[in-house]
């Protein structure tokens, strides 16, 4: 099989560096499939902003909260920019005032209204744009999880596009694995099995959540996702180990 090849399948049995990956083969001759867990979001934090980083004070494996700030900037020169656009806006908003009022006694002509009114939006543009920029200012965390790389430092001038942190949600970790199509007799979501965890010698209930899309027609095979059932914070993305299913 040369089509589909998965992370399932990166580490052979045993103890020792991981190999390349392989083809897929079919389950042992006990009927087991390798797996591995993978993590259900993972996501490269990166900078907006041409900017000084004032705080970023995870490091490796440390964990956070949804909403939780990860990363924070030197925002002085955006915040002095976006007091100088609220002040701009707040002058021309007058001045469309004093000149409507002028129209109405017929002091000033229709064009100098129309300049103004013009004024008030492109400084109300210029204050939301200095607005959205210093809200950049501050990175939140889209959900809980755990830093799996850090590649920043505090007080390091950062440009747009630049990498910071790669942060993963652990809290429930999927286990990807190929089986044979000829299983899908007996497979469906929410079917039950249990996964043997190399790294930890243990074995954990799981269940079956998805299965593809489609049959690869060279190897007759199909990827399937499962996940462990309750909840087990000594699992780790990366780990992987046996998937068994009931005999039918």
């Amino acid at each position: 099989m040369r089509s589909i090849v998965l992370a399932s399948l990166v580490l052979a049995a045993g103890v020792g560096a991981a190999p390349a990956p392989t083809a897929f083969t079919g389950a042992d001759k006990d009927g087991r499939i390798r797996t591995q867990l993978m993590a259900r979001e993972s996501v490269v934090i990166s900078s907006e902003l041409n900017a000084k980083i004032a705080r970023l004070p995870l490091k490796e494996g440390d964990s956070f909260k949804a909403g939780q700030t990860l990363v924070s900037f030197d925002c002085t020169l955006f915040q002095a920019q976006l007091r100088k656009a609220e002040a701009t806006n707040e002058a021309a908003r007058k001045l469309l005032g004093v000149n409507q009022r002028l129209a109405e006694l017929n002091s000033v002509g229709r064009l100098e209204v129309e300049q103004a009114e013009a004024k008030v939006k492109e400084s109300a543009a210029e204050a939301a744009y200095m607005r959205t920029t210093v809200s950049k200012c501050a990175i939140g965390a889209p959900f809980s999880g755990r830093v799996a790389k850090r590649m920043a430092s505090s007080a390091e001038f950062v440009t747009p596009g630049k990498p910071l942190l790669e942060i993963v949600d652990v809290s429930q970790l999927e286990l990807q694995m190929i089986v044979p199509s000829k299983w899908l007799a007996r497979l469906k979501p929410g079917s039950t099995f249990t996964v043997s965890v190399d790294e930890l010698g243990q074995s954990y209930p799981a269940k079956v959540i998805r299965i593809g899309a489609r049959i690869d027609p060279v190897s007759q095979s199909i990827a399937i996702t499962g996940q462990i059932t309750g909840n087990h914070p000594d699992l780790l993305p990366g780990m992987s180990g046996w998937a068994s299913f009931p005999a039918k």
